[in-house]
């Protein structure tokens, strides 16, 4: 077995081992996942993923037969986001999900990735218990649009023993306590710093849809542009009294 990097050629069998993956692990009707396909999958998007420096897909060859793949984005400088990770129902329970899962953590961390995202949709059990086993958290959960319908997807985290997860945005690097959460009105809000210490609150992640809120009004409300998650005010204005 040999964990390479995809090429061009490759497409025709990483289209097929998604279809059979997708028709094994999920619920999904025949035109969910055929729309899937063609939406993830087309000939035109693959091609840009394997040429895009910021984008890695690997396979699983088999003397010549694709059997599984992974595919992972960078995010930032640090951090990057395991998007789907694919084995032909045929080839499972051999250990070819783990030698992806491996290889990839391994081709990231080359580069200089320390924190690794993957994501998952809910109703595949035996995914969220794959991730788990490779001691990555549950800390959130986002809707994803197959064939125009949603679906929740569950998001896992490198998360260091004091629940700490380093998170690149704005050109900078922030840090999300995922054992310090606000009550909101959809779902937690997990605590973000400016620094792994904890001294200065940059914002709030919402775990609904994974986006930072960190703009908070004079009553201490905070809401969530991507998805309308909500904490309810911490102070009441003197005008309702």
């Amino acid at each position: 077995m040999e964990i390479r990097e995809a090429d061009v050629r490759d497409r025709p069998a990483i289209r097929d081992v998604a279809r059979r993956s997708l028709e094994a692990s999920y619920s999904l009707g025949p035109r969910a996942i055929t729309g899937a396909i063609e939406e993830w999958y087309d000939e035109s998007r693959l091609r840009d993923i394997v040429s895009d420096d910021d984008k890695l897909m690997l396979v699983a060859d088999d003397g010549g037969r694709v059997v599984g793949f992974s595919e992972s984005v960078v995010t930032g400088e640090q951090t990057a986001q395991l998007l789907w990770l694919h084995i032909d129902p045929d080839y499972r329970g051999e250990g070819h999900g783990q030698r992806l899962f491996d290889a990839t953590r391994e081709r990231l961390g080359g580069s200089g990735i320390d924190t690794l995202q993957g994501r998952v949709l809910a109703d595949n059990q035996v995914g969220t218990a794959f991730y788990e086993a490779q001691g990555l958290t549950h800390v959130g959960e986002e809707e994803v649009k197959i064939n125009g319908t949603s679906y929740t997807e569950y998001v896992y985290a490198d998360v260091d023993e004091d629940g700490i997860e380093a998170l690149e945005t704005d050109s900078r690097t922030v840090y999300v306590n995922h054992n310090s959460t606000e009550t909101g009105s959809i779902a937690p809000f997990h605590v973000v710093y400016t620094e792994p210490g904890h001294e200065e609150i940059y914002g709030y992640w919402c775990s609904r849809c994974g986006d930072l809120a960190n703009a908070m009004d004079a009553m201490g409300r905070i809401q969530c542009d991507g998805c309308g998650n909500a904490r309810k005010p911490t102070r009441w204005d003197a005008a309702y009294l």
